[in-house]
Order: structure tokens, then C-alpha cells, then sequence
């Protein structure tokens, strides 16, 4: 009989169970403190390690607090590419720049074909616009047609908001045929809900990803599938989005053409990034002091109950 083994955790392995400011903290302060080593063979080798041990979400945040010329270093120095593409998705605009001005667009094109559509347009956006050309041009054709299918539409609406990479089956597909495209599709992240398609590609239903394992596989979708409530159009505001959204607590919604056709789907978390830029802008127009910002505005309050 098999049995489980539960290996110790090696020396310079670190469960992190801090709250993420104290987190940040202690990063910027390690990094920093590497920065300042006596020779560049220290420095290195101390911001490599940092690298390695730490989530590159967490090293996302804290680098913000660096100087510019040493965000490249600690983003060099990250294990793999999906440790890239998270720190690069993650961070901010000005580090995205730092980086990008160090990072030929060999590598640029890579991260852009290996992360979602919609991400992908954030990244390009924090490029000139020569760049940004250039690197389109040398996508792939399929990748390319996304992401200038997302770029159409206005920044700040839910057009832009969206992922146009998802999962979208016709009802009498059974829940095996599903599950064994998606199995096909590994490159497609969207992975939580389904959506049903009737045969003009309008939206009738979805299906969380849970309902492929609890359900026989040969029952079709149309059968585990629930009703979709609400769903906007691609012009529509992000403001009116994150409204509809944390009105209803809905953690897919659909975006549909003039035809009512299902063209993108605006997830829980895009709209928790929406919130976060919105505060951002927030604070930048009142001139980012802590003693104009009001917590009586709306959107300020909403983001002091999430914290």
C-alpha cells in the first residue's frame, strides 16, 4: 500500500504567514540591505537568492520601493518564466517600464504569448508606441488578433477590462466533451466557468468548473448549467461594471456585442484591479496626500472594507 510522505522543509525554506504590508516590509528591507553590499558579486548573489525563495507576487509589490535601475535586477534574477510573467503582471507601471527598457523584444514576445490576452494589453500599454507596434507585429497571428481586438476598445471600459480567451460550448455538448477540450487547451486560463452558447453565440448559461467533477460525464451541459442575469456591452464604463458586479457578487460577466454575441468575460479579479487603478487615479487627482483623500468617497470606502 502507498503511503504518503510529507517531506520536512529544507533550511532556507520560509512559510510565510505574514499579513502582505509587514511581508512588504521585510522584503524592501532584505532588498535593500542586498543592494547595499560591498561588491556587485555580492549584491548579486543576495538579490538571487531573495529571487528565488520569495513569491514573485510579493516581489512585485515591494520593488516599488527601489530605485529604478534595481527593479531589472531582482526581475533578471527570478527562477522561470511563469515567476516572470507573475511579477510582471503584478507589479506597476513604472517598474513594467524600468524593466522593459532592459528587456530585449525576444523575451517581451514570449511573456506576451504565455500570459492572458487582457494582461497582455496592460504590458504593451506601458511601451512606446513604436515598441508596441513592433512587438504586435511579431506575435503570433492568433495572439496579435486578440490583443488588437481588446486594444480597440476604450481604457477605461469594460471592453478593456475583459478576457477574450474563454471556454464557450453549445448546450448539447456532455460534460466529458468539455472537460476533454479544456484538458486540450491548457494555454486557455480561464479555466472556473463555462459558458453555453446557443447557435448565434449568445450566452444562455454557465457552469462552474466544479460541476465537470461532481457530474456524470455523459450529461449535457445544458443540464448543470445556470442562468446568466446580467451582462453588459463592451462600451459600457468600468465604473458601471464594478457597480453591477459587487451588487450582485457575480464572478463572471459576459460581454456581449451588438449582436448580443458573447465576445469577452470580465472576472472577480478584473474588476478588483479596476478598483485598484480607480483609487490610484483617485489619489493622484486629489494630489496623493493622506490628509485630502476622504473616506467618505465611495470607492474609498469600498477598498478600506476589502483591506
Amino acid at each position: 500500500m502507498d503511503t504518503e510522505r510529507h517531506d520536512e522543509p529544507a533550511p532556507d525554506e520560509q512559510v510565510v504567514t505574514a499579513a502582505p504590508g509587514h511581508l512588504d516590509d521585510v522584503l524592501m528591507d532584505k532588498l535593500s540591505r542586498a543592494f547595499h553590499k560591498e561588491t556587485f558579486e555580492v549584491q548579486l548573489h543576495d538579490v538571487a537568492k531573495i529571487s528565488i525563495e520569495h513569491d514573485p507576487i510579493d516581489l512585485a509589490y515591494a520593488v516599488s520601493h527601489l530605485p529604478a535601475s534595481a527593479r531589472h535586477v531582482v526581475y533578471e534574477n527570478l527562477p522561470d518564466l511563469e515567476a516572470k510573467i507573475a511579477f510582471i503582471i503584478n507589479t506597476g507601471s513604472n517598474t513594467r517600464m524600468a524593466v522593459f527598457r532592459h528587456v530585449p523584444d525576444e523575451e517581451l514576445i514570449t511573456l506576451i504569448e504565455n500570459m492572458p490576452p487582457d494582461e497582455g494589453v496592460w504590458m504593451l500599454e506601458d511601451m512606446p508606441d513604436r515598441r508596441l507596434r513592433s512587438i504586435l507585429d511579431n506575435l503570433s497571428i492568433k495572439r496579435a488578433n486578440m490583443i488588437r481586438e481588446l486594444l480597440k476598445h476604450s481604457h477605461s471600459s469594460a471592453g478593456r477590462m475583459m478576457t477574450n480567451e474563454f471556454f464557450a460550448f453549445y448546450p448539447q455538448t456532455t460534460i466529458g466533451q468539455a472537460a476533454e477540450y479544456i484538458r486540450d487547451n491548457p494555454g486557455i486560463e480561464l479555466t472556473r466557468w463555462l459558458f453555453v452558447v446557443n447557435e448565434n453565440r449568445e450566452p444562455i448559461g454557465f457552469v462552474p468548473s466544479r460541476n465537470l467533477i461532481v457530474n456524470s460525464k455523459t450529461l449535457p451541459l445544458k443540464q448543470v448549467m445556470q442562468p446568466i442575469l446580467h451582462t453588459v456591452s463592451p462600451d459600457v464604463s468600468r465604473e458601471e461594471v464594478v457597480d453591477l458586479v459587487e451588487r450582485y457578487k457575480i464572478p463572471a460577466l459576459p460581454v456581449i456585442d451588438s449582436k448580443d454575441q458573447l465576445v469577452g468575460i470580465v472576472t472577480y479579479e478584473d474588476v478588483v484591479e479596476a478598483m485598484e487603478d480607480m483609487a490610484d487615479e483617485t489619489i493622484a487627482h486629489m494630489g496623493g496626500t493622506a490628509e485630502d483623500i476622504c473616506e467618505d468617497d465611495p470607492l474609498i470606502m469600498r477598498l478600506l472594507w476589502r483591506a
